[in-house]
């Protein structure tokens, strides 16, 4: 089974840094694997791709060491499995908000005993190894996002499901939930509240990650003691060195 290098770093105590895929291309994908991140993230749920751009993506991230994770469109068990058999080795789920989701959430992510993944590993067993279904419920990581005001006031429930890995933040989503704009990370409420999440998951032993839109903000977010944190995505670099260089140019 290869291993799964988020839960090296972490044994480590070591910082995860993550890139987030949202262009539906395996060569934008391929070279954004090329520029050395620990991890990168597919977005399904606000990027554009979809299943069928799923696949070229991971095959792309496999011919580097980082790890494949995706984001799935929603707390639904038939597009989790179907992550997870094309080969993902971590799932964020958007708007986990009770108990209820965050149980669901694994058991869909675990085969049995442990869960109720339905077995059917294609390309996973590919890229994993003929053993992933002996090791895939140990190695496969999962993350829970906290970004709505309903899962703040169940926050205690949810970090104390037994097989959740990891709870991600969404600071725009909970920004707007808590009555802010999207993107504006600054708001002394919502910062609190990224540390009310942070330290309670750390009370029960489990891992903490956030988007982030900049590496001042990211280097913020690991001096708190994030375990997980994403710098931005392929689009958004996209644009912001694209506007850099204009600006240089047309002065």
């Amino acid at each position: 089974m290869r291993v799964n290098k988020v839960q090296e770093l972490w044994e480590k105590s070591q910082t995860v840094i993550g890139g987030w895929l949202t262009i539906p291309s395996g060569f934008s994908a391929e070279i954004m694997a090329h520029q050395d991140w620990d991890v990168l993230t597919i977005d399904m749920q606000h990027g554009l791709v979809d299943a069928s751009a799923l696949v070229p993506m991971l095959t792309a991230i496999s011919t580097t060491n980082v790890i494949p994770f995706v984001r799935v469109p929603w707390l639904e068990a038939g597009i989790i499995m179907k992550v997870l058999d094309a080969g993902s080795y971590g799932v964020i789920c958007p708007m986990i908000n009770t108990r209820e989701d965050a149980e669901r959430f694994v058991s869909y992510c675990r085969y049995a005993p442990q869960g109720t993944r339905s077995f059917g590993p294609s390309r996973a067993v590919l890229y994993a190894g003929e053993d992933y279904a002996q090791h895939a419920n140990s190695t496969v990581l999962t993350f829970a996002m906290i970004e709505t005001r309903q899962a703040l006031d169940n926050l205690e429930d949810i970090v104390s499901v037994k097989g959740l890995d990891a709870v991600f933040v969404g600071p725009s989503d909970l920004g707007l939930s808590l009555g802010y704009v999207p993107g504006n990370f600054e708001e002394p409420v919502l910062n609190e509240a990224i540390e009310t999440i942070l330290k309670t998951a750390q009370s029960q032993g489990i891992r903490a990650g956030i988007y982030t839109l900049t590496p001042e903000f990211a280097r913020r977010m690991i001096e708190l003691g994030f375990d997980f944190v994403v710098i931005s995505s392929d689009a958004r670099l996209m644009v912001t060195q694209a506007q850099k260089i204009l600006s240089e140019l047309r002065l």
